[in-house]
């Protein structure tokens, strides 16, 4: 699991300094449609919509929003006909970091154009589809905050079926399975006692690219932060690890 630790460690301490750019309700919304479109309407039913749903909530989306939300996604809101359908892109950041780039679109030549900007404006450049995706590999995650018994949650995680866990924090773990598994897991884990503040597919580096230049780092921050505030864009991965003191550049 090599540059997993790493990589989730660097998006948790950006997300304190970058607090205020957080998922906005647009894009936890097409997270919303989509996932109602893929399934059933019915997050009882649908494992990716209850997920999207709990997301919204944390956010303090309002229910009137969420519920529209379905509605769009079950194709019986009135009035909208955008299509979003679910890309995944792929380029390099300075320095030849690999970065994945996943994005909910009604309109992929927009979404194309924001992105190939966002990269050549940051050092880097969007590439072509699998030129980067082979130094990853697809896992599911389970966040399970307020852990005070490892051993109570090793025997859970194996019980769940899980590859692996990682104390990222004091009492933060973060349980890896396959993709198939996640939602058994995450139910299995919660009927223990524990809490699961997140369950997704992440993708997971298989190697990393060690960053210790300031302005490179700098540069790398800047980027991450205009994909994401980009409303198409749901996610973005990177393969760097970065030195501990070079994490206030994210600030800037």
């Amino acid at each position: 699991m090599a540059g997993h630790s790493k990589w989730a460690n660097i998006k948790r301490q950006k997300a304190v300094v970058d607090a205020k750019k957080g998922k906005t309700f647009t894009q936890l919304s097409r997270a919303i449609i989509v996932a109602a479109r893929s399934g059933v309407p019915d997050p009882a039913m649908n494992f990716q919509l209850r997920t999207a749903i709990d997301k919204a909530k944390a956010a303090s989306i309002p229910n009137d929003n969420i519920e529209r939300a379905i509605a769009k996604g079950a194709g019986t809101f009135g009035g909208d006909n955008a299509n979003f359908e679910a890309i995944r892109y792929e380029g390099y950041g300075p320095g030849g970091v690999a970065i994945l780039v996943e994005a909910l679109t009604d309109n992929r030549n927009r979404t194309a154009a924001d992105l190939r900007a966002a990269f050549s404006k940051n050092g880097g450049n969007l590439g072509e589809t699998g030129c980067v995706s082979w130094m990853f590999h697809q896992k599911g995650v389970c966040v399970v905050e307020g852990v005070v018994d490892e051993e109570q949650l090793l025997e859970a995680s194996l019980e769940g079926g899980a590859e692996s866990y990682e104390m990222t924090e004091d009492e933060v773990s973060e349980v890896l399975t396959e993709i198939g598994n996640l939602e058994s897991l995450s139910q299995i884990l919660k009927d223990k006692g524990f809490k699961i503040t997140d369950a997704q597919l992440r993708w997971i580096p298989s190697n990393s690219v060690e960053v210790t230049d300031a302005e490179q780092a700098r540069s790398l921050f800047k980027l991450i932060d205009t994909l994401e505030d980009l409303d198409d864009v749901q996610d973005v991965t990177a393969n760097f690890e970065v030195a501990e003191q070079l994490m206030a550049l994210s600030i800037s």
